[in-house]
């Protein structure tokens, strides 16, 4: 549907949205390529920016009247937009709805708050066991959604409980062991729910410690990972015995681009932005990827990274 189509049929929902988070807080026609790390993606429809439970839930409610799909965005680091754009009311999670709390060895924030602002403010309060994730450039809602994990840490590791809506806009808790974490999933995608604010728990540690490994993990993305460029993090999720990383050197791609897009020299399994890379480009580079690994080594590499859009 063309924008100017989508606007003209859905002002009613526009105008409800600007009285439910304020007019500042909606726009219309919103550059994807502004709130991804890939740099990449076409307009949003409707983006809209709450910044309480309450507001989410009328936003979802106001959504669902008007028959109009919505989408969660937390901080964009894990997502790969069409040039199209997407469809619909994205809703942000980031500044505007990440307030924690720590209380002893308990950490409560909100879905929006970033992974590096919970490690540091963990680091502060001398507690262990979030080190892991401090690195990771996301937000803790999606960190939930997906279980993220790196240098042998897990969110299922740390989280305690999570509050969640699901599409009808009704408020659930559940604990760490009904989210059903495995590896890159839990409930979440499999039920439609939004994570709302999520508890974590961690042990006392000694500061130095804490900071040192901290330190130490950066040290080594910064030595391993082509942070330098736009990209969503590792592209392939990892195949069973397998490090994907690895069967995509093997079989000849390092550097190897579509476009602007490239897999990485530094890390074979990232995919990056080298400059003016569009999803096309990037989701042609990811087809031919998987074919040449199929080929020479019979695995299936599957995409980590989450491809949304018109």
């Amino acid at each position: 549907m063309k924008i100017r189509e989508f606007f003209k049929m859905n002002q009613n929902l526009i105008d409800e949205l600007c009285i439910i988070v304020g007019k500042h807080n909606v726009k219309t026609d919103e550059p994807m390529s502004k709130h991804t790390t890939f740099r990449i993606g076409g307009p949003a429809q409707i983006f809209v920016t709450p910044h309480t439970v309450e507001e989410i839930g009328k936003v979802v409610a106001a959504c669902n009247i008007c028959q109009v799909p919505f989408f969660i965005l937390g901080r964009g680091s894990n997502l790969l937009v069409s040039d199209a754009g997407i469809e619909g009311v994205i809703v942000e999670f980031g500044e505007n709805f990440s307030e924690y709390t720590i209380d002893g060895t308990t950490v409560k924030a909100q879905a929006g708050a970033s992974l590096a602002k919970l490690g540091n403010a963990a680091e502060k309060a001398s507690l262990t066991g979030f080190e892991f994730a401090a690195g990771i450039p996301g937000s803790l809602g999606g960190a939930v959604m997906m279980n993220a994990g790196a240098y042998g840490g897990e969110m299922k590791n740390v989280v305690d409980r999570v509050w969640l809506m699901d599409k009808e806009g009704n408020l659930l808790e559940k604990s760490g062991a009904e989210m059903d974490f495995r590896y890159r999933h839990s409930i979440v995608e499999d039920e439609g729910y939004i994570v709302l604010e999520a508890a974590l728990t961690l042990q006392k540690g000694d500061i130095k410690d804490i900071h040192t490994r901290m330190e130490e993990l950066a040290q080594a993305r910064r030595s391993k990972q082509p942070l330098e460029f736009p990209s969503a993090g590792s592209t392939f999720k990892r195949p069973e015995g397998y490090f994907a990383g690895k069967l995509i050197m093997d079989a000849g791609l390092r550097g190897y681009s579509v476009g602007g897009a490239q897999v990485s020299e530094k890390h074979c399994g990232f995919v990056i932005n080298k400059g003016g890379a569009t999803a096309a480009d990037v989701m042609q580079l990811i087809e031919e990827v998987r074919s040449r690994v199929y080929e020479q080594f019979h695995v299936e590499l599957e995409p980590e990274v989450k491809i949304c859009g018109l």
